[in-house]
């Protein structure tokens, strides 16, 4: 293991590791092909990815809980294939990570699945604020369109373009990831809305979302991200500020916040749940 890795680990650990302690392995997160679902990530997602997955941890099936972590990302790169052309006919750009572990006991046999092939397919957690249309280039979050995935129109596959991703929260081993190549769950996709507010305010409540989703994830994992994500839409940053504080009181205390449908007094929708 060359220097310059080992101290790329070492920023993530508490003490200094040595090269007979870790085991590394590297994985392709995402890529610009078109997936099963319809949708491919830009150029400019990927390299957001690129610098947002950095330290970030790896688990199982989109289950966070801490006793699922099982690796972490400490470096990536976005790797271009000029022999390969995606069905957009572009070169083939995928994000590749690399990721580390301790060597335990306990984990000797995920490091056998992974060297023998078994444990390969990886998927991602992000949060991507703009799903484009490939034919109208109509944002399908604030207006949806007519276009259909995987029709063609004028000789062009429709797809969604996934763009503006604001934050990344896990990869996961999976049996049957999204993408061919690699896997991606595209999860947590959110727009603020066209209001009347200034830019500072704006930006003001999508740093609270974003604070929001993280919480919500890390708590009640993709369900709960996904749920609060939507009821988000219609909220002002008032209501954001109180919804944040709630998850800053339960935080660590075995609590769920969960928020009851169709209420028009956030304070009353927030239910704790042991």
């Amino acid at each position: 293991m060359e220097k310059e890795i080992l101290e790329k680990i070492n920023k993530f650990t508490r003490r200094e590791f040595s090269e007979d302690e870790l085991y590394t392995f590297s994985v392709i997160l995402c890529d610009n092909e078109i997936d099963r679902d319809g949708e491919r990530f830009s150029e400019s997602a990927l390299r957001t990815l690129q610098k947002l997955f950095i330290g970030i941890t790896g688990i199982f099936d989109h289950n966070a809980s801490t006793s699922n972590q099982t690796a972490r990302i400490y470096d990536t790169e976005i790797v271009t294939d000029e022999s390969h052309t995606t069905k957009t006919n572009e070169p083939y750009q995928y994000l590749k990570g690399f990721a580390y572990m301790v060597r335990t006991d306990d984990n000797k046999n995920l490091i056998a699945e992974i060297d023998g092939g078994i444990k390969k397919e990886v998927s991602i957690s992000c949060t991507a604020s703009r799903k484009i249309c490939s034919i109208c280039g109509r944002d399908k979050i604030k207006n949806r369109c007519g276009h259909v995935n995987g029709k063609s129109y004028s000789n062009r596959i429709c797809h969604t373009v996934l763009d503006g991703i604001t934050d990344a929260y896990e990869w996961s081993f999976v049996a049957v990831p999204a993408q061919v190549n690699a896997g991606v769950t595209k999860k947590f996709m959110y727009s603020i809305g066209e209001k009347s507010a200034s830019e500072t305010e704006k930006q003001s409540e999508n740093s609270l979302c974003r604070d929001i989703i993280r919480e919500a994830f890390v708590r009640d994992g993709i369900r709960g991200a996904e749920n609060v994500s939507e009821k988000m839409k219609n909220m002002n940053e008032s209501e954001l500020s109180i919804l944040k504080r709630s998850y800053e009181r339960i935080k660590g205390k075995g609590i769920t916040v969960q928020l009851m449908p169709e209420t028009e007094n956030i304070s009353s929708a927030l239910q704790y749940k042991i």
